[in-house]
């Protein structure tokens, strides 16, 4: 019997394949404990209709993280910060910093976690920044530190 995976599980197949079951194991096991539905036409076109939904949404994302990369990419945090003789900071500039920063002059939401920082900032000067926007899409901001 011909069935639709409706999650992943071991050993048979991920969510959304079509496998060969026997009728025993689909009827008494997987249908009736909703891990798998019978694979009749109108299952089967439900299913690439919902393929080509997530499909289509995950292009959309996708072309608007490109967008936001390129607005990105161009600007450039001018940030005064309070520091010793030697252009060493008191304290550090964090990618929490930047996420505020961020938010505060250019007016985008970006998450903390999406800012690549190896080490804090320690020393004022220019910085490049790296955020990763989509798992594909990755923008460069440049982060100007200035003593007060």
């Amino acid at each position: 019997m011909k069935v639709i995976l409706l999650k992943d599980i071991k050993g048979t197949g991920k969510k959304g394949e079509i496998i060969n079951a026997s009728d025993g194991h689909a009827r008494n096991f997987l249908i009736p404990r909703k891990y798998a539905m019978e694979a009749t036409e109108g299952n089967m076109k439900e299913l690439q209709f919902k393929k080509d939904n997530e499909k289509r949404i995950k292009e959309e994302e996708l072309e608007a993280a490109r967008e936001l990369a390129r607005e990105i990419s161009n600007k450039e945090i001018l940030l005064n910060v309070k520091a010793g003789g030697a252009g060493k900071l008191f304290g550090a500039i964090t990618s929490k910093d930047l996420a505020e920063a961020i938010s505060q002059k250019l007016d985008l939401e970006i998450d903390k976690k999406k800012i690549v920082l190896k080490d804090p900032i320690k020393e004022i000067g220019s910085y490049d920044v790296e955020i990763k926007i989509y798992p594909t899409v990755k923008a460069t901001i440049r982060v100007v530190l200035t003593a007060e």
